[in-house]
């Protein structure tokens, strides 16, 4: 951003979130863009959306999840919940004074989103959802029922061989085959090219397995279809065409149980559409932002 303020927010029960504004500490009156990343990712996965709307001149707030990154909290992961991150960004909000905001999510941070608009509706203005599920991953992932019962296996190997796992998980994404890997199942591979994925790779490193497997059971357990016909926030609904990881039906089932939603699906989009054709994207939020359809 042209102009980002670093600070740290000490919650309620005593973790240091790490934040970024582009406005400082004084709160706009315009609604602010809370930047939500998804599983293990990090905000560059929204790096052409920061800077198109900060351009613009938008006020942006973007932060690390606790136990991500600069945040602390990663010694308890039983903290590390949906509901836990919302209390988090809702203490973050009040600390900063912030009264209205627009919310956007990317893959796990849909949950993110779904859960804050649960518990905290009177901050949102908005809405933007990009690659989520509202049901169990385990049922959907990859579009397969593999990822539940492999979940244990790969516990009690990490359990048994946690140095050994540890070290592929930071220094696997150097592996070419594995970059492919990523490449081919999470992007579209005309668009993306290798330098992303390699940026990608070494954000992702810097967190563990136990991290990632923790938060794939936060997504199976959340509970937020028995509430989604109660969130009443307007909210854009995305996902790409050729989206391997969630597939895009989802999205039409976000739709028809969502009020007050609407749906973009992206031609030729894989699960990360804003990385994959960014101008079409940030002119399609910008048309929801600005005309609130």
């Amino acid at each position: 951003m042209k102009n980002s303020f670093n600070n740290f927010f000490k919650t309620s029960d005593v973790e240091q979130i790490f934040f970024t504004t582009n406005f400082g500490d004084k709160a706009p009156e315009s609604p602010v863009l809370v930047f939500n990343y998804g599983l293990v990712c990090s905000n560059y996965h929204w790096s052409k959306q920061i800077d198109f709307f900060d351009q613009l001149g938008f006020p942006i707030l973007l932060h690390d999840y606790r136990g991500h990154y600069q945040s602390s909290g990663g010694h308890e992961l039983d903290k590390v919940t949906f509901c836990q991150i919302a209390s988090d960004l809702k203490e973050l909000l009040d600390f900063l004074h912030i009264e209205k905001s627009i919310f956007l999510g990317h893959s796990m941070g849909v949950n993110v989103c779904l859960e804050f608009a649960k518990l905290y509706p009177q901050y949102l203005e908005q809405m933007i959802l990009i690659s989520g599920t509202i049901i169990p991953v385990h049922n959907i992932m990859m579009n397969t029922h593999l990822s539940g019962p492999m979940q244990p296996i790969f516990l009690k190997i990490i359990e048994k061989f946690p140095d050994e796992i540890n070290a592929f998980w930071k220094y696997g994404g150097w592996n070419p085959l594995i970059k492919k890997l990523i490449h081919y199942g999470g992007f579209n591979m005309e668009q993306v090219n290798d330098e992303f994925i390699d940026i990608y790779l070494n954000k992702l490193g810097q967190l563990g397995p136990k991290l990632f497997f923790h938060l794939i059971g936060q997504m199976q357990e959340h509970d937020i279809l028995a509430s989604i016909h109660n969130l009443k926030t307007p909210t854009l609904i995305v996902g790409g065409n050729r989206d391997k990881v969630i597939p895009n039906y989802l999205q039409r089932l976000m739709l028809e149980k969502m009020p007050n939603s609407t749906l973009y699906l992206i031609h030729e989009g894989s699960h990360v559409p804003q990385v994959d054709f960014p101008e079409m994207i940030n002119e399609r939020m910008l048309f929801y932002i600005e005309n609130k359809a």
